[in-house]
């Protein structure tokens, strides 16, 4: 195989956005499990939802920064060490508090992540293939979302939700031992590199050749991106946390069947992510304008997602909430791809910095939005008005893209 080591790597960082997006989301479905055994409201639940989301939120500019000053192999190394006694630790909570420092814990070691990964891909990827790089990562941290419900349903009746929790930190630390021994910094100093790869890669940008970074210049540069990724992180959020819980208590459903439908509505998402990233670079390679390869399809699927909501307001059966909500996640998630790619486009000598920056947007989300859905849920008895909300918010960030500008590099 022609790219048989940039293809290693990028499937490495595809398992690696798979678990971590698997160790976020458990909760969502243990939640039946440790709620009952802890006495939580939904408001507590959301909380235990929301608490990984402050550390990580956190570290997303420092962990980008952290990823871009000591590189990739080393950062992801520790990171990966950190989340999974996080996640091991979860499953041996004895109460709300010590769940809620577990999941602390799982944000400080997840903060840095996607940030560094975007390091990773911006020496590993050609350029011309950054939205795809970026488009099926994520694809596969919606497989993560996908598969999560039915396997940490499956293992809290085999074992208990703490050994569901437990099962995916071992999981989560093989990860880490074979990324230390594969991944290199310098594509160059892979073994198996090959002349071909060399070739298309762009030219290596290493700890020592990244400047110092303009922070104040930077940050009003990607704060329109931030703004946009926020809109979408209120509505991704909502989904991962809630979804489960939606179809167990609006349609009367039991377990198993929630997380039937949970998943398919995830596994949408996972389609979005991989056809997104593939459309946004064939409109770069057909029109050569980023603007109409990243904002104008960020603004049309993000209008797209706001219109498939609808029928969940208005027609109350589970099959219809199903294709609708399956439809309002695949458009969401198809912006994914654009998004990711324009810190690499604005600010290549700082993609792990900016990438932090923008996802600070969605972290931000991930704080807010899972607290204030179960406050509104609790308040209210309605499953509905937070979808209302996440609507609006998306026709903000549909108006917003026309200011994120990724033609004008930084």
């Amino acid at each position: 195989m022609l790219h048989r080591s940039t293809t290693r790597v990028l499937l490495l960082l595809c398992v690696m956005y798979l678990i971590t997006y698997m160790d976020r989301v458990n909760v969502s479905t243990a939640a039946i499990g440790f709620g009952k055994e802890f006495h939580l409201s939904n408001l507590q639940v959301g909380l235990v939802f929301s608490a990984f989301a402050y550390p990580y939120l956190i570290f997303q500019i420092i962990g980008g920064w952290v990823g871009d000053r000591f590189g990739p192999r080393r950062t992801l190394t520790i990171c990966s060490i950190i989340w999974a006694g996080a996640t091991i630790l979860t499953g041996m909570a004895t109460g709300l508090v010590s769940m809620l420092v577990a999941r602390v814990l799982l944000g400080l070691g997840e903060g840095a992540t996607f940030p560094t990964a975007t390091r990773a891909m911006s020496n590993w990827s050609p350029p011309h293939r950054r939205g795809f790089a970026q488009g099926v990562t994520h694809a596969f941290a919606r497989i993560g979302n996908a598969i999560t419900p039915p396997i940490v349903t499956w293992l809290m009746i085999a074992f208990s939700w703490r050994g569901a929790f437990i099962a995916l930190g071992i999981l989560s630390f093989v990860w880490a031992v074979v990324w230390r021994w594969y991944f290199r910094d310098d594509p160059r100093d892979h073994a198996k590199i090959t002349p071909q790869e060399i070739e298309i890669l762009p030219p290596y940008v290493g700890v020592k050749e990244t400047p110092a970074v303009p922070w104040k210049a930077l940050i009003k540069r990607m704060l329109p991106v931030t703004l946009v990724y926020f809109c979408y992180g209120w509505t991704l959020w909502l989904f991962l946390t809630w979804i489960p819980q939606f179809f167990l208590h609006n349609y009367q459903m039991n377990l198993k069947n929630s997380a039937v439908f949970a998943s398919g509505v995830f596994f949408a998402g996972v389609l979005g992510d991989w056809l997104g990233g593939h459309i946004t670079d064939w409109l770069l390679k057909r029109t050569q304008n980023r603007t109409k390869a990243r904002s104008y399809m960020v603004m049309v699927c993000n209008l797209a997602a706001l219109a498939s909501l609808l029928p969940v307001l208005f027609v109350h059966d589970s099959t219809v909430a199903a294709i609708a909500l399956s439809l309002g996640f695949f458009f969401a998630e198809m912006t994914i791809g654009p998004m990711w790619a324009i810190p690499m486009d604005i600010a290549p000598k700082y993609s792990g910095t900016a990438s932090g920056l923008m996802n600070t947007g969605s972290a931000l989300a991930a704080i807010l939005s899972p607290v204030v859905s179960g406050w509104v849920i609790d308040a209210t008895g309605n499953w509905d008005w937070p979808f209302i909300g996440s609507m609006g918010l998306m026709l903000v960030g549909a108006v917003v893209a026309f200011a994120m500008k990724p033609d004008q590099q930084f």
